[in-house]
């Protein structure tokens, strides 16, 4: 049977400096895989390489700025030859600009497309050479709720991560002979930094969750599962799809659980 352990393998996790990246980077070195963390943060992103170091897995901190995409092919390349290899990518940085869809500017929409969709595609670009030197490879796209349920206020968002699941689809085709899988996962409503506010309010909690059949928001631990197995052999055979993690909010129809 297919393995879900990843010992001596190594990973690059972009926006793992903190919420969902830095609990998927974790989840790959539980299961062990050495990781290199891309983040624009310093003391934070040292923080997250300690916790990655802490669960007996090599680390590497990466201060990136991935509208910067000239940069890309050089940050990505130095992890590999940090660590002599590259096999997994995650593209979790993203950002979400949340206010009515006439009030966004040009310059908005640059900065939530450079990073949740240029940023991704050039990473992923700039991985894939190095993985099909080594015969094989996977790539992990985060996705959102949004590639199904409509979210007031989140336009740019929902567009940047709708044109990420068109990348995965794209990236899983052209790849693919090359052995590099390329899926997604897309997290419904997740307890973060991001939305500490909305969850920390009673009356704005129960209105998230009530949409939500399993009761709660997600946790970054809740993407472990998923994570480790589009990482590892055991998803060998998949590709280009998309895997929610949401507690059932997609199958619920929007329907109050």
């Amino acid at each position: 049977m297919p393995s879900l352990r990843l010992d001596g393998r190594v990973a690059l996790v972009t926006g793992g400096g903190r919420g969902l990246g830095l609990g998927m980077a974790l989840a790959l070195a539980h299961a062990g895989a050495d990781v290199a963390l891309m983040a624009r943060g310093g003391e934070e992103l040292a923080g997250a390489a300690g916790l990655v170091e802490r669960a007996g897995r090599r680390a590497l901190a990466v201060r990136a700025d991935l509208t910067e995409t000239g940069a890309i092919p050089g940050l990505v390349g130095g992890v590999a030859d940090h660590f002599g290899r590259l096999d997994i990518l995650v593209n979790a940085a993203g950002i979400n600009l949340r206010q009515p869809a006439e009030s966004f500017t040009p310059e908005d929409w640059d900065r939530v497309m450079a990073v949740n969709l240029r940023g991704a595609f050039f990473v992923a670009q700039a991985a894939a050479p190095l993985m099909r030197a080594r015969g094989k490879g996977k790539i992990i796209n985060v996705g959102s709720i949004v590639f199904e349920r409509t979210v007031p206020n989140s336009a740019l968002y929902a567009m940047s991560k709708s044109g990420l699941r068109g990348m995965t689809s794209a990236l899983a085709v052209e790849w693919a002979p090359h052995r590099i899988n390329v899926n997604a996962i897309a997290p419904g409503r997740f307890w973060t930094q991001m939305t500490d506010r909305v969850f920390a309010d009673p009356a704005l909690y129960e209105s998230a969750v009530g949409v939500i059949p399993l009761g709660r928001p997600g946790v970054a631990a809740d993407l472990a599962g998923a994570t480790v197995l589009f990482a590892s052999d055991a998803s060998d055979y998949i590709t280009g799809q998309t895997l929610f993690v949401d507690g059932g909010w997609v199958v619920n129809g929007g329907i109050k659980a």
